[in-house]
């Protein structure tokens, strides 16, 4: 989704994509077990679905650094959703918590221009050094035009 409005962010000559990542974003991924049903496990799926996040954020950040579209991720807190209320019986804080940083990066002054940046509570924050592994992240962004290359032809 985010591929297909980036016409629209480029014409207005500006724009900020926040991208929604987890403190609980893995420290590995393995290509080969990626869509793999035989060794699924729940939280590891979520954990890997969040570091894929990142490192789709990571790269669109440097693709855009020339456009003026900043691209930043972050970990909202731990929230209570309904997936934490699932599993964890909900010891988060509430949603409106979790939206703080979303909406900052969104729209703040303070971070005009900034961009390739992961945040928790508003500040930069480190990501798993994975995230930032260059050769990880063009090997997600190749799969994922591999993936979305079958899904238009189907």
């Amino acid at each position: 989704m985010t591929r297909e409005l980036l016409s629209l962010l480029e014409k207005s000559q500006g724009g900020r994509i926040v991208i929604l990542g987890s403190m609980a974003h893995a420290s590995s991924i393995d290509f080969n077990i990626l869509l793999s049903r035989e060794s699924f496990d729940g939280y590891g799926a979520y954990a890997v679905s969040k570091l894929c996040n990142l490192l789709f954020g990571f790269k669109l950040a440097r693709d855009m650094k020339e456009t003026g579209i900043t691209v930043n991720c972050l970990h909202p807190g731990v929230i209570n959703t309904k997936l934490l209320k699932k599993g964890w019986g909900g010891i988060g804080a509430p949603v409106e918590r979790g939206a703080d940083t979303p909406v900052f990066l969104a729209g703040s002054p303070e971070v005009a221009g900034v961009t390739g940046q992961y945040f928790v509570n508003r500040a930069p924050a480190a990501p798993a050094p994975v995230s930032r592994e260059i050769p990880t992240q063009e090997r997600l962004w190749t799969l994922s035009e591999e993936f979305r290359g079958k899904a238009l032809n189907s």
